[in-house]
């Protein structure tokens, strides 16, 4: 399973709206801003259905100014023992740890210690192109490095750091450096070595002086190979509907990248300081928060990604090995989102969902799909093109973009996707009769497609 920094969200779809003034939420329901219960109460809802539907597993914090929407914990810590989670699990952070990095850099970069202009080479001097690529480069992903080494820090081998080096020279550039993007580990694991030859400190030591206890961060740290954690929950791999424990990783060079582990109320100091200029000033604040590119990145962040649902946002999503993790900071609504997972829930849909609903949007709740017996005989009225999604038939079966992704229904003009049973379709008839609207839902967030029709109507 490789790392994720960014995902994608694809389409699910609507239920008919039913009485949310219950006690309890019924899955399938759909939470609207009419009815008559408190925002607390309907985020609460959604994160128990997911846990219900889906199995999420994790910790759940959400805070707007000084109000607590929700904190709340799901699932287990260790599923052998059966220890559940709380408030207080830390959970390895993934990728959500390189704003950590980019911290520090920006860091020695006010100190003068670096700039972020300095080329690799002045660190690293055999670097191949290593005076072609900038710290900047690094920080924003457009250094031309590949995506990982895995393979590496996978293998319990004894390492050196030399040899680490010595085998990701090797690898093949992507592009010439700064003239593309592509998000790159490796380029994270190499701005945390030259936080390290900067400061004359340990990576580990140096987030530690510098970052985490001065925030009061007392439940955060870099993971090693042998520290005992208290309250470190235990990372597990879905398997269909089963779950694996995760591999090995060497965490002696899964760092920069990855590597820190946290809990939500730590991450809410971490947003609280944010805002001030306790650890940054706001000259390097805003180097951090600016996007750089066509892939909206900032230095170990995201900023306004495409889920940002028109609010400013500074997000990043991680994930490794059943560590699912998404930081979500809408900063004009001063509004925290972040959903910590140990069993390879999809934090970053959940985190979508649950924003979609602090912004008064109707969202569905999840439910068990089912395969029924439907007319067939619809499905040339489906087929065609919605916006930017091919609907289409193949021997009897219906298709969204591809063969690789079957639609099974549902109902007559409702499916659900073969990659996600929780990915739906819903086909729309307008007041001539034609179906020219599909309503899809990202995490239960309603979105709708028109479809185009040619000249001769079809």
């Amino acid at each position: 399973m490789k790392k994720v920094g960014l995902i994608f969200f694809l389409g699910v779809g609507l239920l008919p709206i039913k009485s949310f003034s219950q006690t309890k939420a019924i899955a399938g329901d759909v939470i609207s801003t009419k009815n008559p219960i408190s925002l607390s109460d309907k985020l609460s809802q959604y994160m128990k259905a997911q846990a219900g539907v889906n199995g999420f597993s994790g910790t759940v914090l959400i805070a707007r100014k000084d109000s607590m929407l929700l904190r709340d914990a799901y699932g287990y810590a260790n599923y052998e023992w059966k220890i559940k989670t709380t408030i207080n699990t830390k959970y390895s952070l993934a990728s959500v740890s390189k704003q950590f990095t980019a911290m520090a850099i920006l860091q020695l970069a006010e100190r003068k210690l670096l700039s972020i202009d300095d080329q690799l080479n002045k660190y690293f001097p055999e670097f191949p192109k290593g005076d072609q690529i900038t710290l900047h480069m690094l920080l924003s992903h457009m250094s031309g490095l590949q995506m990982d080494f895995d393979e590496l820090y996978l293998n319990q081998a004894s390492l050196t750091e030399d040899q680490v080096l010595k085998h990701i020279v090797q690898k093949e550039f992507l592009f010439t450096p700064g003239q593309q993007t592509a998000y790159s580990n490796i380029g994270y694991y190499l701005l945390a070595r030259i936080v390290e030859k900067t400061s004359g400190k340990s990576y580990s030591e140096y987030l530690r002086e510098n970052i985490f206890a001065p925030l009061k961060m007392n439940e955060t740290g870099v993971m090693t190979n042998d520290e005992v954690v208290d309250n470190m929950a235990d990372r597990y791999i879905r398997n269909e509907k089963s779950y694996h424990k995760n591999p090995y990783i060497n965490w002696t060079f899964n760092i920069g990248h990855d590597g820190i582990y946290s809990t939500v109320n730590d991450l809410l100091k971490w947003d609280k300081a944010l805002y001030g200029t306790a650890i940054l000033s706001e000259k390097m604040k805003k180097l951090m928060f600016t996007s750089y590119n066509d892939q909206n990145f900032g230095y170990g962040v995201l900023v306004n990604p495409f889920y940002s649902q028109g609010h400013q946002l500074i997000a990043h999503d991680g994930g490794f090995f059943g560590a699912m993790t998404s930081f979500n900071r809408y900063v004009n609504d001063d509004l925290l989102i972040t959903v910590l997972s140990n069993n390879q829930s999809p934090s970053y849909m959940l985190a979508y969902g649950l924003a979609a609903i602090c912004f008064g949007k109707e969202v569905e709740l999840p439910y068990h799909h089912k395969i029924v017996k439907n007319n067939i005989l619809l499905y040339k009225f489906f087929t065609g093109t919605y916006a930017d999604i091919k609907i289409f038939e193949n021997k009897g079966k219906l298709y969204y973009n591809d063969l690789d992704i079957e639609l099974f229904p549902e109902s007559d003009n409702k499916f659900f996707r073969s990659d996600d049973d929780n990915r739906t379709v819903e086909f729309i008839k307008d007041a001539d009769g034609k179906y020219s609207v599909i309503k899809l839902s990202k995490a239960g967030v309603v979105e709708t497609r028109k479809r185009v029709f040619k000249k001769n109507g079809n």
